[in-house]
């Protein structure tokens, strides 16, 4: 007959440190279906999502020694831990994305006539902003679409307020850039 355990949450982080294979079990049946919703969210791909899930959990076994209950619930931390590593694997594959094999474009394709300037009304921000790193478009996403506060979105997500806001400040400068507008200055003629 199998034993199932269960664990308070100092018991399980003492028997994951411990390198208690039970309690490994017991965190991925317990903790991974959440952990899969969030990084399906993130990176839109099951077979991404699956090799995330994988990885986050490698890393959540390699540096379960590093959790600090003081900084947060166990499950805080292997949140923040998959989160991160789906994140992480955006960036890469936005990296590959951006790597353009000069081999394959046409000089017809590099000429002048390649300016897009599309007409205001037809442009779908939601679409640009999803260009963004995820951390960025998230909070475009909640603060100016979804109407949340700098102070509400750090206290949803757990993230310091002036995290919160420094990203804004990025994302909004990336977002000048695309459309090509110059921040304006007070006092300048």
């Amino acid at each position: 007959m199998i034993r199932k355990f269960t664990y308070t949450e100092k018991e399980l982080i003492t028997s994951l440190q411990n390198n208690k294979k039970e309690a490994f079990e017991y965190l991925y049946d317990h903790y991974a279906p959440a952990l899969y919703g969030i990084i399906m969210k993130i990176v839109k791909d099951e077979e991404k999502a699956a090799d995330v899930m994988q990885d986050a959990f490698l890393k959540i076994w390699k540096n379960i020694r590093s959790y600090n209950a003081e900084k947060g619930t166990l499950f805080t931390w292997v949140l923040n831990v998959a989160r991160n590593t789906a994140i992480d694997r955006l960036r890469v594959d936005v990296k590959r994305e951006k790597v353009v094999n000069l081999d394959n474009v046409t000089e017809s394709e590099m000429g002048q006539g390649m300016v897009f300037n599309p007409l205001p009304g037809t442009i779908d921000i939601r679409a640009i902003v999803q260009r963004l790193m995820p951390e960025k478009s998230l909070l475009v996403e909640l603060i100016y679409f979804q109407g949340y506060t700098h102070e509400e979105v750090s206290e949803k997500l757990g993230m310091p307020l002036g995290t919160v806001k420094s990203r804004i400040r990025k994302a909004l400068s990336e977002l000048r850039d695309i459309f090509g507008v110059q921040p304006m200055v007070l006092g300048a003629a």
